[in-house]
């Protein structure tokens, strides 16, 4: 909740803000800011919550790994008081670096989070809910980009006085999860694959899985530690030079970089410019904008609860596609409402339409994704690759957009469009299903050998047993079985 509304609470304040620049700058040499310089230090503001953001999911690796998965988001809140107490200081200190570096240090503990809640919601949650408790992140983020328009509101937090109260009010559900989230146990997986740690594995289950027989799930469990009992967890460089996740790793880097490069950033954080593009009056854009966030938790509870039915492919596919159009259309219609007044309408319409086609899956599926495409010593390498990129790709939207908005006007849209139809496509070529499928099925679904001897019809699966191969999906025969 705390990464979406973040994502968003620049937005409403944005005139204050440079404001705040401008006569801060003008009270210490006695010159304002020219119109270009303000606009790269507010673009800086708004894009080094991204720079933070790779700081973060860089280190996340190391941190799952010494402190676990729990561990790990109970131990970084302090990041969130250090930065929000900088934010809310700054108009008192007259410091706009106090803002930027308020923003980089919460983008550091989003960088975080992004990373480990899905992995810790995947490994806690069984087989048959896991595309559910996968999705759920998603509908928070929505919901904290939609308390963010809520709160910034005229007659809330919207007033020139309160913004850097506005800014720093992530302290407090912060502070309601540093109460709670202790009392929860720690992922099951982690405890038995990286700590051996059985008598707090089968407590950990038994809080999770109060009315099922936890038997199979410890089976399996170890039998994924069997494979990996000769491997420790692989770092990036390992992870990118192993063949063998070769493809797992391309589509987490075509999905997670398609992800972000949809231009669903530069909607959330310039919708109001968006919309004052569009024509509709100023007086309403705040109004509007809030609307739009009812959109995104609504879209992202159709995803919650449709993608153990639909499976994850086909939410990506839809939700990339409906955002491809959509980004088209604002093109469009920006083109034409000098010409057709009712073209203001539907500019909205395309911006509901792109919001509403992230959150249904493409806003949730690639965390889910990569906690599934890999064994317990890849995955936070996997992490690491995908939460890097995906902040890379945040920052390069959140700074160049309003560049390239200046530039070649509506056109810009095309951009995103052409990158949300090749990620579509990509996904519906070369990214299986993985609905309902234990950690090793979708391992073994990787294995070339595996798939192509099946596929002739050589070799029955009870034919077939694990191979240590560094850790993962390697097939052999077993020698007490002859093959016709």
């Amino acid at each position: 909740m705390l990464y979406g509304y973040n994502l968003a609470v620049v937005n409403s304040p944005s005139a204050y803000i440079k404001d705040f620049y401008n006569q801060t700058v003008l009270n210490r040499n006695g010159t304002g800011l020219t119109e270009e310089t303000l606009t790269v230090m507010y673009s800086l503001t708004v894009s080094v919550f991204a720079i933070g953001g790779m700081l973060g999911s860089v280190i996340v690796g190391m941190l799952v790994s010494r402190f676990g998965r729990k561990g790990t988001i109970v131990n970084t809140t302090f990041l969130v008081f250090i930065g929000g107490s900088l934010m809310g200081f700054s108009r008192i200190c007259g410091s706009p670096e106090m803002v930027i570096v308020g923003r980089f240090i919460t983008g550091i503990h989003s960088g975080i989070s992004l990373s480990v809640v899905p992995m810790y919601l995947g490994e806690i949650a069984p087989k048959n809910l896991r595309g559910f408790l996968g999705l759920v992140p998603s509908i928070f983020i929505g919901t904290g980009v939609f308390l963010a328009q809520i709160l910034g509101l005229h007659e809330l937090l919207g007033k020139e006085e309160h913004w850097p109260f506005f800014l720093s009010v992530v302290v407090i559900p912060t502070f309601i999860q540093l109460m709670a989230l202790p009392w929860f146990p720690e992922s099951p997986r982690y405890l038995l694959i990286e700590k051996h740690n059985v008598h707090a594995t089968i407590t950990a289950l038994k809080y999770y899985r109060a009315k099922c027989n936890i038997q199979a799930e410890i089976e399996e469990m170890q039998e994924e530690q069997r494979s990996l009992s000769s491997v420790e967890t692989l770092s990036v460089w390992k992870l990118l030079l192993d063949d063998r996740v070769r493809k797992q790793v391309l589509c987490v880097v075509v999905i997670n970089i398609g992800m972000q490069l949809s231009g669903i950033d530069a909607i959330w954080f310039y919708t109001n410019d968006i919309f004052e593009d569009a024509g509709i009056p100023e007086a309403e854009i705040q109004y509007t904008t809030a609307g739009t966030g009812i959109i995104e938790i609504i879209a992202g509870l159709v995803g919650c609860f449709t993608i153990e039915r639909l499976g994850r492919r086909p939410l990506m596919i839809f939700g990339f596609t409906m955002m491809g159009v959509c980004s088209a259309g604002i093109t469009l219609t920006l083109i034409l409402q000098g010409h057709l007044p009712f073209m203001h309408y539907l500019s909205v319409a395309c911006v509901v339409g792109i919001i509403a086609g992230f959150c249904i899956g493409p806003a949730g599926v690639p965390f889910l994704m990569t906690a599934e495409l890999f064994k317990q010593s890849h995955r936070p390498a996997a992490y690491i690759v995908g939460g890097l990129l995906n902040w890379v790709s945040n920052f390069t939207v959140g700074f160049v957009f309003p560049f390239l908005q200046m530039s070649v006007g509506s056109y810009c849209y095309l951009v995103f469009s052409a990158i949300c139809f090749s990620v579509a496509i990509y996904v519906y070529f070369f990214i299986p299903e993985t609905k309902n499928k234990t950690f090793m099925e979708i391992s073994r679904m990787f294995s070339k050998k595996e798939a192509v001897l099946e596929s002739q019809g050589l070799i029955h699966v009870d034919q077939l047993k694990l191979k240590k191969m560094n850790g993962y999906g390697g097939v052999e025969f077993d020698s007490s079985s002859s093959v016709p």
